[in-house]
Parts: C-alpha cells; structure tokens; sequence
C-alpha cells in the first residue's frame, strides 16, 4: 500500500479443526458431506432446527421456523441423494428466508400489523423459487423492520432482533434476522434484501459475509417499491457459500422486467482466479467527514494491507465524491410513502411511527424533487464508473461503528436522526448499482464484530467474491464464533 511501510505477507493460516457440530458446518461442506454419504440432509436439518429454536429464544430472529415442513423436504432431499440424483447446487442446504420474500405456503408478514396473514400464499419470489428448484430445505422467515424500511431490525409485529454477539445489542438490518440466524447456525445460507445496505448492515454487525451483486443480476419479484435502490443478496459463513447460492439465485425469471442477462460463467468457478496486481483503492471514509471509530479504523486497515501481502496494488485515496444522503432520503421517503399509499387512517395509525413519518416526509415531495435527486444519482454513478476505470476495486469500513443498543434507530446520544445518519458507506452504492460485500476483518474491545466492504464496478460481481474469498483464505475474516445460543 502506497503512503505507508512496505507490509509483510499475510501468513498463512494454520488448518481449522473441524466444528463439533453439523449446525456449523458451510452450505459448501455440507454438499460434500451429502455427496460422500457422511451425513444425510435429515440429520444437518434437524441439527439446524435445535439451533433455530435456540437463536430464537437468544436474539428474536425468526417471525416463524417451518419445522416439518424443512423435515419433510429433508427427507426427499435424502432420497435424492441416495439414488445419485441430486436436484442442484444446494440440495439438502437449510436456508432461511427474509420476511419481505414471497415463500410458497408461509405467510410474508413483512413485520406490520397491517398485512393479513390470511394469504393464500401461493408464489415464491424468483429467489425463493431457485432455491426451491435446486433442493434446499426452507427452515423459516427471518425478522424484518417494517416493511425494511431501516437500518436495525425491530417491528411492530414481531418486536426487537438482537445481536447474536450481545443480544442487548443490535443485529443491525433491514436483514437482521438472516443475519443472526446465519451466525448462531440456523442454516449456513439466508436470503436477505438490500436496499441502502440492509444485507452489508447487519453481516457487519453479526460477523458473516453478504453480498449486494450489481443490480439486476438477482431477479426481484414484486417489484420493490424503492425502485432500483433494493437488491437481493445471499447472507452466508464465507464468500465460497455466497458464490455457489448466487450461482443458483441469479437465474433468469421473466417476472422481473429488469433483469439482466444470464451470468457469463460460474461465481464458484471464479473464486480460485488470483488478486495479485489488483488496482485496490483504500478509503477510510470516502473523504468525507466521518468519525469512524478508531478499532474499526485499525481492522479495515490491516484488511488493505493483507491485500497488498497478496500482490494487489493498493493505494490509499478517496474515490471523490460528495455525500449524496438527502438525493437518497428522497428516493427513499418516497418509496416509502408509495408502501402506505393504500392504508386507510387507522392501519397507519399501526405503523413503526419512525416509518410513518419518513412516509409524511416522502408524500410532500414533487415529481420534480425526485427527478433532481435522479439526477444527482447519475452523477453519482458516472463518477464511480470514471474512478473504477483507474483502480478494480474500493476498500472501506462497511460501518464506522459496532452494533450499539436494540430497540433504537440511532445510536443513543449520537446526534442522528435518521438511520442513514450512522451508516454513510453502504447507501452511496445502491444509488449507484454497483456490487458491494461485507466481511469480517475483527472484533472491537467488546468483542463486537467489524466489517470491512469491498466495492467493486457494475458487473464485476465475480471480482468481489474472489477478492473477499482470497481474504477468507489468508485467514484474515477469522474471528471468534458467537456465544452458542
């Protein structure tokens, strides 16, 4: 890394001793295990369920766990097995799923009051349905903010998700429930939705991977009522789980009009392809004026120097762009006021009232507002596209800060707001589309996780998932496991 000591070569990790338990074991382990007949899926689910239930009890992130339902596609799930005849990538895998995705036969609450329970639930999200197709076994529906309309995870209906670190604490969100439950081993892979960082979030906040690929790549049904700001991402133990479940998410499904074209190869397939003589670009906080909390600091900054131990060439520099935090507010607010355009007064008298005030705020702007905002969201994205045409990739904290206090949408005492207050490195990059990963790079003197995020140009989503996963190899996104639930 330039403006600084030469480092030394990460070193190389000493082997992992195998986990003493089928609940902790990566969706990619666990294939392996399948295929060689070491354990069957009935088994790892069962296991899973037991932890389910536990990180249930521990931090509140299950709206609800689909007990024999996963048991029975378990069972068909070993049989396939048996018979040699595996139904894809993820056959016999424990997922969770998001509560603001359609699941087939399981209500999608989307933690308000106002949403019936009645149904029917009849469709999967084309998420939802890939994941169905290729065999993986659904444990349950994971917490949402209302309508993930914030950054921490608590709601209305199905109250306050905790920190799998310290449960007085925050999952962090809107994915705050897939967040736990993939730390605490309620199944290796969960679908998460990210629309101003709401997988990047709470993996930080939780210690685990997520990725936001370039928008469009995983298709999204129903459309999001914030427009091409959300994105759905897998939330899993490493990036080599994150790329084998978007190999099988990112498929074509003709109900989302805005997808994009079928991957040109395998993400798993590209995760071995080298990171020697990356242009990595090292931000400590865009440049902006963020007070980033000094361990954070240190941990993001060991992660840039493990890059440039690996043969990147890593600079340290600021992509120079401005704050774009009230052209978002706009975009956001007012898809927010589009979410409760159909509530009558007294269902809105029933919403998270933080919600239902950015609503107020968002009914107030013109069309005109919304187009300036737009605008400088163009900008925004045409400067990002000229600063990656010099350097492949952007290192940054994915928080300034480690999880504070459940329950809370702000730190307390921090002078915010709003939740974007706190959180200014993940919305920037939903603006602009591009893809964008959380990985663990150590823990604060409280034993709280921190994230380190890694941005790459529109459509370099395999460049990410190699780059994350050459630092999982090096050792460098090891950090001590959750207390067990």
């Amino acid at each position: 890394m330039t403006n600084g000591p030469t480092p030394t070569p990460a070193p190389t990790p000493a082997p992992a001793s195998p986990p003493a338990h089928l609940a902790d074991l990566t969706a990619t382990r666990l294939v392996a295990g399948y295929a060689a007949g070491e354990f069957s899926p009935v088994e790892v689910t069962r296991a899973v369920l037991e932890r389910a239930e536990a990180a249930q009890a521990r931090t509140n992130c299950f709206t609800r766990i689909t007990a024999d339902e996963a048991l029975a596609e378990a069972g068909k799930s070993a049989e396939r097995w048996r018979s040699g005849t595996p139904a894809g990538p993820v056959d016999g895998v424990p997922v969770t799923v998001k509560d603001l995705l359609l699941t087939r036969g399981t209500p999608t609450l989307r933690g308000s009051r106002t949403v019936r329970e009645e149904g029917p639930w009849d469709e999967d999200a084309p998420s939802v349905a890939r994941l169905r197709e290729s065999g993986a076994v659904f444990v349950g529906k994971t917490t949402t903010p209302e309508f993930g309309w914030k950054g921490v995870t608590d709601s209305p209906r199905h109250g306050v998700t905790g920190n799998p670190y310290d449960p007085g604490r925050t999952a962090g969100g809107s994915s705050g429930g897939s967040a736990a439950a993939v730390a605490l081993g309620a199944g290796p892979l969960s679908l998460g939705t990210d629309g101003g960082g709401s997988v990047r979030i709470p993996a930080s906040f939780c210690g685990i991977f997520a990725v936001k690929a370039t928008y469009g790549r995983v298709p999204h049904y129903p459309a999001s009522p914030f427009g091409t700001l959300a994105h759905v991402g897998p939330m899993t133990r490493d990036a080599a789980d994150a790329a084998l479940m978007l190999d099988v998410i990112c498929r074509p499904d003709w109900r989302d009009w805005s997808q994009l074209e079928p991957a040109a190869g395998s993400f798993r397939a590209a995760l071995e392809e080298p990171v020697a003589g990356l242009r990595v670009a090292f931000s400590p906080s865009l440049g902006w004026d963020v007070p980033v909390a000094a361990e954070v600091a240190a941990a993001v900054r060991r992660t840039a120097e493990t890059l440039a131990g690996l043969g990147a060439v890593v600079e340290e520099i600021d992509p120079g762009v401005t704050d774009p935090v009230e052209a978002f507010h706009t975009l956001w607010f007012s898809g927010a006021a589009r979410v409760v355009q159909r509530l009558d007064a007294s269902q809105r008298a029933l919403l998270d009232p933080g919600l239902r005030e950015i609503c107020e705020q968002g009914a107030r702007y013109s069309a005109l507002d919304y187009l300036a905002a737009v605008d400088t969201r163009m900008a925004l994205g045409q400067a990002m596209g000229r600063f990656h045409s010099a350097y492949d990739l952007l290192v940054t904290p994915t928080e300034p800060i480690t999880a504070f206090a459940a329950g809370t949408e702000v730190p307390p005492g921090s002078g915010h707001t709003r939740w974007t207050g706190w959180t200014p490195f993940t919305y920037p990059f939903n603006m602009t589309q591009q893809p964008a990963a959380t990985l663990p790079c150590g823990v604060d003197g409280d034993g709280l996780p921190i994230g380190v995020q890694l941005v790459g140009p529109r459509h370099a989503d395999a460049l990410v998932l190699r780059t994350a996963h050459a630092l999982y190899e090096a050792g460098a996104a090891e950090i001590p496991a959750p207390p067990a639930p």
